[in-house]
């Protein structure tokens, strides 16, 4: 075989070292292949805890509600996450405020309730950090968690949202209170096979505050414990 001259060698050492790199930038720029399981892998359906259970009240509406469920959650020693709408909250300074003063969490539930699956990266990362900002700012306290309008969510929801430093958070159980507008089938599905680590879903209606007292009953006779969504997945 005949010998490579030495500039010959060196095309095509550079020749290959071309395609390496354009193929490690292939690989690179292509989108990252996930299936809808991967993309459930990073969010939060349930908790960790062995006893504690969370309740997590989605808020878009319903300020006296809220503030009549702050005072029903004192009344059993009892915490709460709130994933609080940033529109309502522009709306209702003073009680996003009360909410953080009782020591309950808060969470982002966007800014205008858009359906976060029909957004792209930019849609979905200037919809949560509108909100996380602002909440941030009126309750001085750091927002850590995001639960997705709806519970519609896609890949550039979850990946704005830990661009951001959040946890993106379903649900266990949902009570549907915002539909049945009923106190007993609110306690009925918060509470069927209730366990520790169940994540609650909930919103401020006048029949969920009214099942509240009951359902906290309900857990502290079977040694559950009303804990925020961010102990119970921590």
């Amino acid at each position: 075989m005949k010998k490579l001259s030495a500039r010959a060698l060196a095309a095509l050492t550079n020749v290959f070292l071309v395609c390496i790199v354009l193929a490690v930038g292939a690989v690179c720029f292509l989108p990252a292949s996930r299936t809808a399981s991967n993309i459930r892998d990073r969010v939060y359906y349930r908790g960790n805890s062995e006893n504690g259970i969370s309740l997590m009240f989605n808020v878009y509406w319903g300020t006296e509600e809220v503030l009549r469920i702050l005072d029903i959650l004192d009344g059993y020693n009892a915490k709460a996450t709130f994933f609080l709408g940033g529109s309502w909250a522009d709306d209702n300074s003073d009680c996003v405020r009360e909410i953080a003063a009782r020591g309950h969490e808060i969470g982002s539930h966007g800014y205008f309730h858009r359906e976060h699956d029909k957004l792209n990266y930019e849609g979905n990362y200037g919809e949560i950090k509108t909100s996380v900002d602002f909440l941030s700012l009126i309750s001085g306290k750091e927002v850590l968690l995001f639960a997705p309008p709806s519970g519609a969510y896609n890949e550039n929801t979850v990946t704005a949202a830990e661009r951001l430093g959040l946890k993106t958070v379903m649900w266990t159980k949902d009570t549907v209170d915002w539909r049945d507008k009923d106190a007993e089938l609110c306690f009925r599905r918060a509470t069927k096979d209730a366990k520790g680590g169940d994540l609650i879903l909930m919103h401020p209606m006048e029949h969920t505050a009214e099942a509240l007292p009951k359902i906290l009953e309900y857990y502290r006779v079977n040694g559950l414990k009303p804990i925020t969504v961010g102990e119970n997945i921590a």
